[in-house]
Parts: structure tokens; C-alpha cells; sequence
């Protein structure tokens, strides 16, 4: 813990407070001993503006104090928007949390992420393009960050895994809820990888429908571009592609979600690439447009890397939930 004690914390359990309410209370205070001291007409005057109800801090500290107390136990760390160790990406972004849990290493923040989302119910192509790509741009040194849900998400973390390159999970829900059950064994892998899983949630919190779509604008934040793979005409993934417009990020629809496949929606898929995003193939087309690496050059590397496809049927399987 910082010598800032739990007032970040605190802070970011104060009820009714926008925001920038809460980044304006970061700024006044240096240790919580000074926000307890305070008045409502001393928080007012901060803010700047009539508070609809004043809290009991007493009440709010003792709740950090327990959820502080549960990260100790459960080897959660969490951190502020006030610390160095922020994500500076999440930091720059609309609307980022007061406080930040995780589980494991947070990113290099000198080494660029590429967010890969999609529906839970995609086609097969669409699922073994998530997972080559995802591999493939692992094996040029760059990690995936996802939802760590099942169909799309779950292929492009597994992928992305076997590219020897630190996964990165943001969950809807406590780190300690992982969600659905049956990828804790992927979340495993994830932190055995020297990556991390992130939520804004504390230990404890359950995923509801709420959360999801409040995750996917930390996935855009903390993503230097987005790869929305194959997504219905509703679907959580167009929220993480509008996130990242609004931040300014790159935004590319993958050729799979596109292609006609009777009895899947790619509705969505197929409306961004209308309404303009580009189109991509495979892992070559990220790198020559982040300049990284030229696509032919990649491409004779990774393909040669790529005889063994035991863990790649391994996971296709387990996505369609066949035994092999």
C-alpha cells in the first residue's frame, strides 16, 4: 500500500459521484486522514457543486479496509489512478476507474496490446482466424487482451498463449469470479504466462449484464487497436468498437466475420466494414500497418512455426464441445 493509505480506495467507493468528481477528490487529498476530516460543505466546495447526500466515511473506510484485507488474502493487488503504476493508455481514456484490480503483471506500458473481440457463438472459420491471428501476432512479441468470455475471446487468449506472449483477461465481475467457470483453467494459463487478469470490480463482485459492457471500454483504452472478429448485429463486441472510435484507436473487422455462413449472425461485422473499417486477413496485415514487421518476412517465420496444431484442435474442439 502507498503512503496515500486506503483514500484511493476510499474514494472510489464514495456513492453519487461522477467521475471527475472522484479524479477532483484524488487531486485534494494526500492520505485518507484528510478526506475524514472533511465536511460536506468542505467536499462541496471541492466539487463545486451540492452533494444529493452526504456518506457515513466511517462506514465507507471500514469497507475498504475489508476489501483491502481480501485482496491481501486472495493475492489481489489493486491500483490507483493516483499511482505511477496506472496503465498510462487507461489513464488517458473517458471514464477511467478510480482504482484498478489485478491479478499477476499489468502490461508493459512500453509495448502495444491488440484487442481481439467477438461473439460467443461464432462460425468455426471465424474462431480458427481469431486463433491464428491471436498466435501469430504473439509470436511477433505482442499480447492479446480480451474478455476472457467464451467463443472469440477465448480463442484469441488461447492463441495468443501458444505465441508465447503474456496474456491480458479484463473481467466483468471480481478477479475471484472468473467468468463462465469453465475458462478458470484459461485463466490459469493467462497468469502462468506472466500476464494478468484486471478489473475495475473488487473481490467478490459477481458479473452481471451491467459489467460487460463497462469491461469492454477498458479492453479499448488499454489497446493500441481492436479486432472485432465476428459479431451479430447485437453484440457486446460493436460496444468495445465504440469505445475505441471514441478514443481514437485503431479499428479492424477480421475477413471471417464476413463471409456468408448459414446460421450465424455476422450482422455486425458486416455493418462496421460498411460504415468503413478495415478489413483484415491474418496477423501480417496488424504488423505492417503498426510497422513492426514486413508481412512477407512474418509470414515465412510464423507458417514455419506453425506444423504443430495439436493445441489449436485441442481448443477448436473444446469450443464446439466435441470429443477428439
Amino acid at each position: 500500500m502507498s503512503e496515500r493509505g486506503l483514500l484511493d480506495l476510499s474514494i472510489s467507493l464514495l456513492p453519487d459521484l461522477k467521475i471527475t468528481d472522484k479524479l477532483l477528490l484524488l487531486q485534494a487529498f494526500d492520505n485518507e486522514e484528510q478526506l475524514f476530516l472533511q465536511s460536506r460543505e468542505n467536499i462541496e466546495e471541492i466539487l463545486n457543486h451540492a452533494l444529493p447526500a452526504f456518506w457515513d466515511i466511517t462506514e465507507i473506510h471500514e469497507k475498504a479496509g475489508r476489501i483491502d484485507t481480501m485482496c491481501r488474502m486472495r493475492s489481489i493487488n489493486w491500483v490507483s489512478f493516483a499511482d505511477s503504476d496506472y496503465p498510462p493508455l487507461l489513464r488517458e481514456s473517458y471514464d477511467p476507474p478510480i482504482v484498478l484490480f489485478f491479478k499477476g503483471k499489468l502490461p508493459n506500458p512500453e509495448k502495444s496490446l491488440l484487442g481481439i473481440v467477438g461473439t460467443r457463438k461464432p462460425s468455426p472459420q471465424s474462431a480458427e482466424q481469431a486463433y491464428k491471428i491471436a498466435g501469430n501476432i504473439g509470436k511477433a512479441g505482442i499480447s492479446v487482451i480480451s474478455g476472457l468470455a467464451l467463443g472469440i475471446d477465448a480463442m484469441s487468449h488461447r492463441g495468443n498463449l501458444i505465441g508465447n506472449a503474456p496474456g491480458y483477461a479484463v473481467l466483468g465481475s471480481g478477479i475471484d469470479e472468473v467468468y463462465p467457470s469453465v475458462n478458470r483453467p484459461l485463466a490459469k494459463r493467462i497468469l502462468d504466462s506472466g500476464g494478468a487478469l484486471i478489473s475495475e470490480y473488487a473481490p467478490g463482485v459477481h458479473p452481471s449484464k451491467w459489467t460487460f459492457p463497462a469491461r469492454n471500454r477498458i479492453i479499448a483504452a488499454m489497446s493500441r487497436g481492436v479486432l472485432i472478429v465476428e459479431a451479430p448485429k447485437k453484440s457486446g463486441a460493436l460496444i468495445t468498437a465504440a469505445f475505441a472510435l471514441d478514443q481514437g484507436k485503431d479499428l479492424w473487422v477480421a475477413s471471417c466475420g464476413l463471409q456468408e455462413n448459414s446460421g450465424f449472425d455476422k450482422r455486425g461485422t458486416m455493418k462496421l466494414a460498411n460504415d468503413g473499417a478495415e478489413v483484415i486477413n491474418s496477423a501480417c496485415d496488424i504488423l505492417e500497418k503498426w510497422n513492426m514487421e514486413t508481412g512477407s518476412s512474418f509470414a515465412k517465420r510464423a507458417e514455419g512455426s506453425n506444423k504443430n496444431m495439436n493445441d489449436y484442435i485441442i481448443s477448436l474442439a473444446d469450443f464446439l464441445k466435441i470429443e477428439i
